[in-house]
């Protein structure tokens, strides 16, 4: 019997295929808000010439995200390397825009 008609057969486990493509999704619409939310701190940042990463914070962020997947019985290992992925390329998108940025009139006049 071929995959496709195994599934065909079992509506089970196209019902939970159903469920886990509806959390990918959902993940999908999550890390674009998140992104964009990070986008608007990195241009803070670069307005107010703070550097793009904030190892203190990341650490928090680490400890914080372990906890909860330990409480939400998720391997904490795979949730630290799954946020470090997440903050690099936040970081990354950070130093872009840093990069990118010039400094207004205001700001120039202020320094």
């Amino acid at each position: 019997m071929s995959v496709l008609a195994a599934q065909a057969v079992d509506p089970e486990l196209a019902r939970l295929r159903d469920s886990i493509d509806n959390f990918d999704a959902a993940l999908i619409h999550l890390l674009a808000e998140r992104f964009r939310c990070t986008q608007r701190v990195g241009e803070l940042k670069a307005r107010k010439g703070i550097p793009p990463s904030d190892p203190d914070r990341e650490a928090r962020q680490v400890a914080r995200l372990r906890k909860l997947a330990v409480d939400a019985k998720l391997d904490p290992d795979f949730a630290e390397k799954f946020l470090a992925f997440v903050v690099k390329e936040v970081i990354r998108h950070h130093q872009t825009i840093a990069a990118n940025h010039a400094p207004s009139v205001e700001e120039q006049r202020k320094s």
